[in-house]
């Protein structure tokens, strides 16, 4: 299918669908003014003038009620509708890469200490989270941007892949998952609900469910027993006596369950309209199949678990109406719902945990696989487990950046070349080629296509310094920040898999001198250690470095030139050292005399 195309068709529909319903709405309204009208002039004619049977009244009366129901039903339809043309007016704005202030930033896990997340956008707004994320629970963008933040093992990430492959063709589904009741996102609280599942059981005595039941029945037989002048009413006193006792010995625990599942059973309802969907569909891919099975439990699908769970705490709810309030200490009823839900708690409790992590699951799978249906013309990379690190991609391009106005590179680096130094000028496309080698690395370890014609990657762990700052309240200046970031990715080169480690103006917070030598023994480590990348300057000394690493380094640039007192940029990277510098070039651009 074609994305533009297929989106563009449900969007009209959709947006026929809400003019019609708007128009029903408007004609049901009026027909129920007419028919409310009708009504009062019946009861007028019936009971004012006598002219006129009262059972008259039930046709307009009828009808009414009949139109209200229809009246609810269109008004559902319409909301449905409504929901379903923003979907695709979102879904249409990143085919058209107008899709930056649209979405979910998921600033909530920006985390400044990270070692890529903020040098590669990986959240903000215009970031790799707000173009990828269509997730609508919690449990749904906390996973998707745990994929973005750590690489997944290799089987784990082709089977990602499978599932992402198998998710991309499956519009309806993902459309159905979309639209889904309005407050998913926000009214889901998975770490209260996991926690609440797992947290220790609340002790009750063995078989006290059977016996507050039996007080219980036995507290309405001899009740009814009384009436009926089969027994005297001291046996019911009696009963009842017992059961204040009962309430007196449980109170504790019966108000810590009351008070603790209030929340949990509220979000588990919402939740269950996703479990529900995801329910009645099959799935091919392994990945998909495994979500599948964790929503059942000895054959027992979790969205019927919770309706049980439901339906007690329907019944604990109603506790506040009056007659409930009557009966409540003859029925124990607070007791036998409080029983019940930590029962119920005690055999579903931890499963909720595994519901949570199938429904984050599955959410992070279909976001990928709106981002493989929206771009077709990306590709799945071929992750391979090799001896050596390496990244081989052709027609490689940034994420983030149009299509149209983006420009492809090639860049090969790994086997015996393990960096890649890139001089150029300013504005030439030196970090913007390391944020889209960076940002590819992490797409092909979540599982994801990638925006180049062909990745083949070994396993990697990407470390980057392009956006490191100076900090007044951690009393941090910029080369402190810089040197503490590259403390972290020599480290995560002692690790497995490697580092892929992507250094922008590699220590220019310090003078030549020390800077000639500091990079030099910083790069050297890097690769001795077995990690391969790229590092971009301006300094042209720093591209001596490709002489002391003796053949495990080359040199690549970009060019620009000067076209009727304008800079020009190509942004194709070339071998070879730059040759010239545009810094003085941009300074007169803007009017300093230099």
């Amino acid at each position: 299918m074609d994305p533009l195309q297929e989106y563009s068709t449900r969007r009209d529909r959709r947006q026929a669908e809400e003019l019609l319903l708007k128009r029903q709405f408007i004609r049901i309204g009026n027909w129920r003014l007419v028919l409310g009208i009708i009504a009062l002039a019946l009861a007028w004619l019936s009971f004012g003038a006598h002219r006129a049977s009262p059972s008259l009244l039930l046709l307009p009366v009828g009808a009414f009620v009949g139109l209200v129901v229809w009246h609810q039903r269109v008004i559902r339809a319409r909301v449905i509708a409504t929901r379903a043309l923003a979907y695709y007016e979102n879904a249409l704005s990143r085919v058209h890469d107008r899709w930056i202030g649209r979405g979910s930033t998921g600033d909530q896990f920006r985390d400044d200490q990270h070692v890529y997340a903020n040098d590669l956008d990986v959240f903000g707004n215009g970031s790799m989270f707000e173009l990828i994320s269509v997730a609508r629970t919690g449990p749904g963008e906390r996973t998707l941007a745990d994929w973005l933040l750590a690489p997944a093992s290799p089987e784990e990430a082709v089977a990602r892949q499978e599932g992402i492959k198998e998710l991309s063709a499956r519009l309806d589904l993902r459309e159905d998952m979309a639209l889904l009741g309005e407050d998913v996102r926000s009214g889901v609280h998975p770490d209260k609900v996991a926690h609440w599942g797992a947290r220790p059981a609340v002790p009750f005595p063995g078989g006290l469910r059977f016996g507050v039941l039996f007080l219980s029945v036995g507290a309405v037989g001899t009740f009814l027993a009384f009436f009926a002048h089969l027994l005297p009413l001291f046996p019911f006193v009696l009963v009842l006596a017992c059961n204040f006792l009962v309430m007196f010995a449980l109170r504790e625990r019966t108000e810590l369950i009351m008070a603790g599942v209030e929340t949990p059973a509220r979000d588990l309802r919402i939740l269950s309209l996703v479990l529900e969907r995801l329910e009645r569909e099959g799935f091919e891919s392994d990945r998909l199949r495994l979500i599948h099975h964790l929503l059942r439990t000895n054959g027992r699908p979790a969205s019927r678990r919770i309706a049980q769970l439901q339906r007690w705490m329907e019944w604990l709810d109603s506790n506040d109406h009056l007659l409930v309030r009557i009966v409540r200490p003859v029925l124990l009823w607070n007791e036998q719902c409080s029983l019940a839900i930590e029962a119920w708690r005690q055999e579903n409790g931890l499963d909720v945990g595994r519901w949570l992590r199938a429904v984050g699951d599955f959410e992070a799978l279909s976001s990928f696989a709106s981002l493989a249906f929206e771009r077709p013309y990306w590709s799945f990379p071929e992750l391979v487990v090799t001896q050596s690190a390496m990244v081989e991609a052709k027609e490689l391009r940034h994420p983030l950046l149009p299509r149209a106005s983006c420009v492809p590179n090639d860049v090969a680096i790994g086997n015996n070349l393990r960096l890649l130094i890139i001089s150029g000028s300013n504005m030439s496309g030196k970090s913007t080629l390391l944020r889209a080698v960076g940002l590819n690395a992490v797409l092909a370890w979540a599982g994801s296509p990638v925006p180049a014609s062909q990745l083949t990657i070994s396993p990697l762990r990407v470390g980057a310094s392009l956006r490191v700052t100076d900090s007044l309240q951690d009393n941090r200046s910029r080369f402190y920040a810089e040197i503490t970031r590259l403390r972290q990715i020599v480290d995560l080169s002692n690790q497995e898999p490697t580092a892929l480690f992507l250094l922008d103006e590699l220590l220019s917070g310090t003078n030549s001198h020390d800077r000639r030598i500091g990079a030099s023994a910083i790069v050297r480590t890097l690769v001795e250690n077995g990690a391969i990348g790229l590092i971009t300057t301006h300094d042209l000394a720093l591209a001596e470095i490709e002489q002391d690493l003796q053949g495990h380094a080359a040199n690549a640039h970009f060019e620009d030139r000067i076209v009727g007192g304008k800079i020009e940029f190509d942004y194709r990277l070339r071998t070879g050292i730059v040759t010239r510098s545009n810094a003085l070039a941009l300074m007169r651009a803007v009017g300093l005399a230099v």
